[in-house]
């Protein structure tokens, strides 16, 4: 570990940067099981309900694209603790909403809270270095993943026992224990009083330049994008094609968790000894051919929860292992501007997964099944398999030249 004392305050423990990224993908995915009912109570279609999902990942990537620089100039720790304030005065806004309006502008200002994962990606490629940065990366985001893998499940049974309102009472829990924690434990990582503005302005260009850079942040994107499409229909297909409860929805919700669980231990284990590419372009190949096989089976007219499950739980596979990996490939390329393409990064996943979400959205409707979902999901992860061919390819190039 390299990161540098500061004050009397040293950088965080790991556990620390996983329950950063943690609380910010509970506050995702905890309530969508509830959003068919939560669409009921408040007497609105399932799409503007679904707006909670896409306007939110929306609104996440353009605080991250502003998080990113910030982070670089002020330091980490000051961001983070604005970002929890921020999150939980809007978290106790959703829960005296009375109408979708109000709800929906509460819910998007909950978005503060998305700094929380780039930071804990800067951090660590602030302490760490190279494949190592995507090795213990790969590790606090297997930490992590255990939160959205149980956090539907929770959120299916808060919400046939009390209602939606439990899920966000829940945020707003463990957001309050969050703050302490990291008030307590975060040291500050960025060195020498971070970097000046105009420095980051005018090492842009070399970042904006970078092929690695732009294919990492397109490979990252592109098959995070599945997950988010997946985030915003697998609620509908989970309740008007195969029929399932919320609490049902909620289980099934857990099947791309372990997956990336699998996937990020992989990652921690040999990423290090593999290097970053071939690890992402393992991933991608993975997400492709999973998604590919549940769309032929449903073009096939084989309907089954598992069927489609089953390969979400392997596209969750592909997705830990692409993500750390392109992650810290990203932040190599200028790594005293760590935080600021960690947030050109997440902006791009996350801009892109609102609109992939929106269109999943806007193209379920009765009768429709689960096609249109699949369609774009790997349509999604062919993208991403693209891109990290095209990194390898260029890389080759200019070792063949040199």
């Amino acid at each position: 570990m390299t990161g540098a004392r500061t004050g009397s305050r040293t950088p965080p423990h790991l556990m620390t940067l996983v329950a950063l990224s943690g609380v910010a993908a509970l506050s995702m995915n905890v309530f969508l099981p509830s959003l068919p009912g939560m669409a009921r109570d408040f007497g609105v279609d399932y799409a503007l309900m679904q707006l909670s999902v896409s306007a939110y990942i929306g609104a996440s990537a353009v605080l991250q694209l502003l998080a990113g620089p910030i982070s670089d100039r002020l330091g980490r720790r000051p961001v983070v603790l604005w970002s929890l304030v921020i999150f939980l005065l809007a978290t106790l806004g959703t829960l005296l909403a009375r109408d979708a309006t109000t709800f929906l502008v509460f819910r998007i200002i909950q978005a503060a809270i998305a700094p929380c994962m780039l930071v804990s990606r800067a951090a660590v490629r602030d302490m760490f270095d190279g494949n190592r940065a995507a090795s213990m990366i790969g590790y606090v985001t297997m930490g992590m993943s255990v939160v959205p893998m149980i956090a539907p499940i929770i959120g299916g049974v808060l919400d046939e026992a009390f209602g939606w309102r439990a899920n966000f009472a829940l945020m707003g829990v463990l957001g309050l224990v969050v703050l302490v924690w990291v008030w307590l434990d975060l040291g500050e990582t960025v060195r020498d009083g971070g970097v000046p503005l105009r420095q980051q302005i005018a090492n842009y260009p070399v970042l904006a330049r970078s092929v690695r850079f732009w294919g990492y942040c397109a490979a990252a994107a592109l098959s995070s994008g599945a997950f988010f499409a997946y985030l915003g229909g697998a609620p509908f297909v989970g309740e008007h094609v195969f029929g399932l409860t919320s609490a049902q929805v909620g289980y099934y919700f857990a099947a791309p968790s372990i997956g990336y669980l699998a996937g990020n231990f992989m990652s921690g284990r040999f990423s290090a000894r593999l290097g970053l590419n071939p690890m992402i372009l393992g991933g991608s190949i993975i997400c492709f051919a999973a998604l590919a096989v549940a769309l032929l089976a449903d073009l096939a007219g084989l309907h089954h929860p598992l069927i489609f499950f089953g390969a979400i739980a392997l596209m969750g596979v592909g997705n830990g292992l692409v993500l750390p990996n392109a992650n810290a490939g990203m932040m190599s390329v200028r790594p005293e501007l760590a935080g600021t393409a960690s947030g050109l990064g997440g902006a791009l996943a996350v801009a892109g997964g609102a609109v992939l979400s929106a269109l999943a959205g806007a193209l379920l409707h009765e009768g429709a099944g689960a096609l249109p979902l699949l369609a774009i999901m790997t349509a999604s992860a062919l993208g991403s398999l693209v891109a990290i061919l095209w990194v390898i390819r260029r890389e080759r190039i200019l070792t063949d030249e040199i």
